[in-house]
């Protein structure tokens, strides 16, 4: 298999074409080959329990061996591709399969509609890094003064900005977080970004280690991030904490800077959050 998904939702194809049943563009291809999992999430880049997790949910479900192991279909891969695009433009897990499963989804108007925001974020991307460019060219013993548009170039703080107050501005958790951290100096920082990292890098281990997201090890991490937002920027409940979980989820940026800890990190810990108010609830 030289490409099932190169970039995560770019390229799917494996190495003898496959036949896509249910697709009208690919029925003159070969007949279908399978995939076991552990070589579908190297090629997407994902973790064997995030499929494991995708399956449990009915969000791709392959077929299965004699044996009773997963075995993915081409069709299963494309649906693959879907997810990952789903989940890098922000679209929550539920929301993606709503999508896939609605029987007027168009997967060729899906993937033509995708390219083209994804070649408007290649725009905006290019453009930080000629910007990163500038402000390395600056910093080096031989950098010249260069303008301030060349280095702030791609980026629009009063955006995020807007986006942060038209999301959280009118709840008490906004405002119980600027009044806390407008006091907050470098070390308070410090200290938060070394408190959260330590809460992530457990997390991480956790999950390499086989610990299920709904076990008690799971339910201690998820009350460790809890207790750490509660501490530092507002008084959070476990029903504000599944919801914070559903952001996580639904928004690729946050989900990127979780997996930087560990692929798959973000379905696991947003389980154990969920997990953790499902138990509350009993």
């Amino acid at each position: 298999m030289s490409c099932l998904l190169r970039s995560r939702a770019v390229c799917v194809h494996s190495r003898e074409s496959g036949n896509y049943a249910n697709e009208g563009q690919f029925a003159s291809m070969k007949p279908p080959q399978f995939h076991q999992i552990k070589d579908v999430a190297r090629a997407a880049g994902v973790s064997a329990r995030t499929l494991q997790y995708y399956d449990d949910i009915g969000l791709l479900t392959p077929g299965r061996s004699k044996a009773g192991y997963r075995l993915y279909s081409n069709d299963d891969i494309l649906r693959l591709q879907q997810i990952l695009i789903g989940r890098t433009l922000g679209l929550s897990l539920e929301e993606i399969k709503q999508t896939l499963d609605d029987p007027a989804f168009d997967r060729r108007g899906a993937l033509l509609r995708q390219r083209a925001l994804l070649l408007k974020r290649a725009a905006q991307t290019s453009a930080m890094i000629a910007a990163i460019d500038a402000a390395i060219d600056h910093l080096s013993p031989q950098g010249e003064n260069v303008e301030l548009k060349d280095i702030l170039g791609g980026f629009d703080p009063a955006q995020h900005e807007v986006e942060v107050k038209a999301r959280w501005g009118d709840t008490p958790a906004y405002r119980a977080s600027a009044q806390r951290t407008k006091s907050y100096g470098e070390t308070e920082w410090r200290e938060i970004k070394a408190e959260a990292d330590s809460i992530w890098v457990a997390a991480a281990e956790a999950m390499r280690e086989g610990a299920a997201p709904d076990g008690e090890i799971g339910a201690t991490l998820a009350e460790r991030h809890r207790r750490h937002v509660d501490r530092w920027f507002y008084p959070i409940s476990l029903q504000l904490h599944a919801k914070l979980a559903d952001m996580w989820e639904s928004d690729a940026r946050f989900s990127a800077s979780i997996d930087r800890h560990g692929q798959g990190l973000t379905v696991w810990i947003v389980e154990a959050v969920r997990a953790a108010l499902r138990q509350a609830q009993r």
